[in-house]
């Protein structure tokens, strides 16, 4: 066996420790979940006819439009303004959602 304890980690000792920061990391993991499923993100499209609501842990909560962008005429007009709120709001929640758990990860030296 090399010096230093098996594949270098050192012997029991420190073996205890990374099984003590795993089960921290672990613990603050679903902390941070939790957290994510109860914050959300509001964001709107079309100077605010659309607005989409999710969840940090991007599930989409609810979907609001104004009566006054329902046009018969131009139905693509409202896709593309509820597509546009939808991704954004995905969007924002994928940033908030790699932020909070990258965090933890980094400290574990990014074994995530």
């Amino acid at each position: 066996m090399a010096r230093g304890g098996f594949n270098g980690f050192g012997g029991g000792a420190n073996m205890q420790q990374l099984m003590r920061q795993a089960q921290k990391m672990q613990q603050d993991m679903e902390k941070a979940q939790a957290e994510l499923g109860q914050t959300q993100l509001e964001v709107s499209a079309g100077g605010g006819m659309v607005v989409c609501t999710v969840t940090g842990l991007k599930e989409m909560v609810s979907i609001k439009i104004n009566p006054e962008i329902v046009d018969p005429e131009d139905v693509e007009m409202l896709e593309d303004t509820v597509l546009a709120a939808v991704r954004e709001a995905m969007a924002k929640a994928e940033e908030l959602y790699n932020s909070k758990m990258g965090a933890i990860a980094g400290g574990m030296g990014g074994l995530l």
